[in-house]
């Protein structure tokens, strides 16, 4: 049986989680998960119009509320945005629970207005983001890079 040794500090499970996908976080954006919702919500917002191969650097030039996100600057928006939205719900369920399924996040999507298009095949493609047993996190880093290029 699965013993679990989550809870509480939201901050500190979104932090580890994006980290472990080798993606950079900026607290002021993301230090409590209202903060973290309301900014995801902006990032999709944005992106919506902007389009899925826009970065985070057009995202930040798009809205004066991004400016903590310059250190991604160069990384293709759509991914960061998903590892965001997926960490998101990542560290608000360990902060309550032992993890999250996918029918979690689609949940927790739902919930919270954050779903994008192609959501259910972006989280298929990616699943390191929603699980921290995937021992090579970190790849999604390399993927990201990638992408961009």
């Amino acid at each position: 049986m699965l013993q679990c040794t989550y809870g509480g500090d939201f901050t500190k499970h979104f932090t580890d989680n994006m980290k472990a996908l080798g993606l950079p976080v900026p607290t002021t954006l993301f230090d409590s998960f209202t903060s973290a919702i309301a900014n995801a919500a902006i990032m999709l917002e944005t992106l919506s119009t902007l389009g899925s191969k826009a970065t985070v650097a057009e995202l930040i030039g798009a809205t004066t509320k991004l400016e903590g996100l310059k250190v991604a600057g160069a990384l293709v928006a759509s991914l960061y945005v998903g590892a965001v939205i997926g960490s998101i719900g990542v560290a608000a369920t360990k902060s309550l629970t032992c993890g999250m399924t996918l029918t979690d996040i689609f949940d927790f999507q739902s919930r919270y207005n954050l779903k994008f298009k192609g959501s259910h095949q972006f989280y298929a493609t990616y699943p390191e983001i929603l699980a921290a047993k995937y021992r090579n996190q970190s790849t999604y880093w390399t993927k990201a890079i990638a992408k961009a290029n």
